[in-house]
């Protein structure tokens, strides 16, 4: 873990250094303003730093929107520029691209703005258009679960960014979908409790026109998860820590602790000896899916990874989980990894998308 954290903040200031040294070289400006430029840059960066640290909770809730919009967009920013220069750095080593567009150019540098501003106009754009994504399950089991509709969701990160006005926008299309169960996958909550209390976005919650069932994930956690399960019980979700419960109809959701917590149970465990007709699990965090099929579980749901959120940070996920988007087949069981409805950090979605499944059985 430690290790971890020392790339997660060692890596983005190798990129900073490198963004700098090319911005000072390719700006065709006097050294005063390009100093001014690279200060502004820095900045931006370090405020990504200081946001874990100097307590956001701390200010008035409209100075810490911009320090998180700032220092958390500047990450993705940080990452899509040091991807251009490196590819500008190569077109120049195999003689594609002349020494002279990356020293002292106007072209150069209006190039490369141009390109950073539509890349992220239309990733900010994007996040906003929410994909519905439907499921059909045919099972001939339980005659009970026939024509139910569920909404399924993950990862809404609520709090400095993703506002209560985000949240009813949510709710709206939830609502208009007529669902009779809505099942969200963990992480309501982004790093702090403190902004859904100060906007009451608990009161947003109580407007969804059936049951609520949740999970915890990793982002409830870190928040603080007696704030966390506070504000479930507040919203009126029915939390789900390692138990399940058995509808009348015959359809058993099942919601595990998220791996944050070592000592949550296994599947099995949490199903115990009791035979159910049709099972719908939630698990934030998509490691291990085989324990799912072992338990017998019908159809599982996560989120977590937000598929990168931006390319090519998507490709890397592929490689860290079985299923990091999508649907999956193991056996019997069935799976569905979410990308989210929500985001970490900047709101771009770039090579990705924000979602929520609309599960028909």
């Amino acid at each position: 873990m430690k290790l971890w954290a020392l790339l997660f903040f060692a890596l983005p200031v190798l990129g900073c250094t490198y963004v700098g040294w090319h911005v000072w070289r390719i700006l065709p400006l006097t050294p005063l303003w390009k100093s001014l430029v690279i200060t502004l840059m820095t900045t931006c960066f370090v405020l990504f730093i200081l946001n874990f640290f100097i307590g956001l909770d701390r200010m008035p809730l409209s100075v810490a929107r911009v320090l998180y919009e700032v220092g958390n967009s500047s990450i993705f920013i940080l990452l899509y520029l040091v991807i251009l220069f490196l590819v500008l750095d190569m077109g120049r080593l195999l003689h594609v691209v002349p020494n002279h567009f990356l020293h002292n150019s106007m072209m150069g540098s209006l190039s490369i703005l141009t390109i950073m501003v539509a890349v992220f106009v239309y990733g900010n754009l994007h996040y906003y258009n929410k994909v519905r994504e439907e499921i059909n399950l045919a099972d001939h089991t339980v005659e009970g679960l026939h024509g139910k509709r569920i909404v399924l969701m993950s990862d809404l990160h609520l709090g400095y960014h993703n506002t209560r006005a985000d949240l009813a926008k949510w709710i709206d299309l939830i609502n208009a979908e007529q669902p009779d169960l809505v099942l969200i996958a963990g992480d309501i909550v982004d790093i702090s409790v403190h902004p859904l209390i100060e906007e009451d976005m608990a009161t947003e919650f109580r407007r969804l026109q059936a049951p609520v069932y949740a999970c915890l994930g990793n982002h409830d956690y870190y928040a603080g998860e007696p704030k966390s399960e506070q504000f479930y019980h507040d919203s009126g979700i029915r939390l789900l820590r390692d138990t399940c419960v058995t509808l009348p109809d015959g359809l058993t959701i099942v919601g595990r602790d998220d791996r944050t917590n070592p000592q949550r149970k296994s599947v099995r465990e949490i199903l115990g000896p009791t035979k159910h007709s049709f099972t719908i699990l939630l698990d934030h965090q998509p490691y291990h899916l085989e324990e799912a099929e072992l338990a017998g579980i019908d159809f599982q749901f996560s989120g977590h990874t937000h598929y990168g959120q931006v390319w090519p940070i998507s490709w890397i996920e592929d490689v860290i989980y079985e299923d990091a988007f999508g649907p999956l087949q193991k056996g019997k069981t069935r799976y569905y990894v979410s990308s989210g409805i929500g985001i970490w950090g900047g709101k771009f979605r770039i090579g990705t998308r924000s979602e929520y499944v609309v599960l028909n059985l």
